[in-house]
């Protein structure tokens, strides 16, 4: 059974893109890219990012 959590090894900042992207079984890139489109796009992105933040557990 698979379950969301923050990556301790893939990341960056705060693991969020890489647990989600281990989470989906894609390129850790990919998930990255979006959050930054969608910051580009009215911040609707930085707003994920800090609430996936506080809401997906550690690993």
């Amino acid at each position: 059974m698979k379950k969301l959590v923050k990556s301790r090894t893939n990341k960056k900042i705060n693991g969020v893109c890489g647990g989600i992207a281990e989470y989906l079984d894609i390129d850790p890139t990919i998930i990255r890219l979006l959050f930054a489109i969608g910051i580009l796009f009215a911040g609707v992105g930085l707003w994920a990012y800090i609430i996936c933040v506080f809401i997906i557990p550690e690993e």
